[in-house]
């Protein structure tokens, strides 16, 4: 049986064709999210790439900010228990999931079976967001894929204190006036972006194994320096921006399955 979870966020849509609720078929992700045409993109890139046609998906479930806004879905999924399923299925016996999304930040906390049992968010501010990085990123004058191995050269990471994107320009810009290192500064920026979500996660109480997914998952700088305030190892992995489609496609497997046997 092949299902698929499509997950249609802010900036970009990802898709996973699931086969028989263990193996992943096929992946596709478009810069590209909510209000344009992204998903039907995905969407088609990953019936392509995994050779089948629309007729051969049992199943197929959204999840993201632009869940309600595909209509070729056969339901929806809240975008938590989405990456709590695609998390355990990446890493079996996760209990925190640290999501860093391009618009909001979530902490994830599951229990023994994978399943989740809380959550605190941050959808209200920028900072501690993929866009907060965005930001950051245009003023440094360097695309955002730039700023881990930048962070990694840095030598003195610069402070970046400010809770507000707005406020955190402005710091950061002053640095850069002052004489700071580039290299420094983005340091300093992972640092800030480690900091407001190390307190979310505070919040939710931390609980290991603990893993990233999410765009900024892909961000090694802000990673480690979230390894650095939490005071435990943080994993992810290549598949971390598609856990959300993941988990979708593994919640229509298992409604597809329990459909089935009814």
């Amino acid at each position: 049986m092949i299902t698929l979870g499509i997950d249609i966020g802010s900036t970009t849509s990802k898709c996973v064709l699931l086969e028989d609720g263990n193996r992943i078929a096929a992946t596709a992700l478009v810069s590209a999210g909510i209000g344009t045409g992204g998903a039907e993109e995905a969407y088609r890139r990953v019936l392509t790439a995994a050779g089948v046609d629309e007729g051969a998906v049992a199943r197929k479930m959204a999840t993201g900010y632009g869940r309600k806004r595909w209509p070729a879905a056969d339901g929806e999924l809240s975008e938590l228990t989405a990456h709590a399923l695609g998390c355990h299925y990446l890493l079996p016996g996760v209990r925190t999931v640290i999501d860093i999304g391009g618009q909001d930040a979530k902490v994830i906390s599951l229990d023994g079976q994978g399943r989740m049992s809380g959550f605190v968010m941050n959808d209200k501010c920028a900072a501690g967001t993929g866009r907060f990085l965005e930001v950051m990123a245009g003023i440094l004058k360097v695309e955002v894929g730039e700023l881990a191995a930048m962070a990694a050269r840095a030598r003195a990471p610069a402070p970046v204190s400010s809770t507000c994107t707005v406020f955190a320009e402005s710091e950061v810009i002053s640095q850069l006036a002052n004489g700071a290192a580039r290299e420094d500064v983005v340091a300093g920026i992972c640092r800030s972006v480690a900091a407001r979500v190390g307190a979310l996660a505070r919040r939710a109480g931390v609980r290991e194994p603990v893993c990233m997914s999410g765009g900024v998952a892909a961000n090694d700088g802000v990673r480690r320096a979230l390894e650095e305030v939490l005071g435990v190892p943080v994993t992810t992995f290549p598949q971390a921006q598609l856990a959300g489609a993941l988990g979708a496609a593994l919640w229509a497997w298992q409604t597809a399955e329990h459909k089935e046997m009814t």
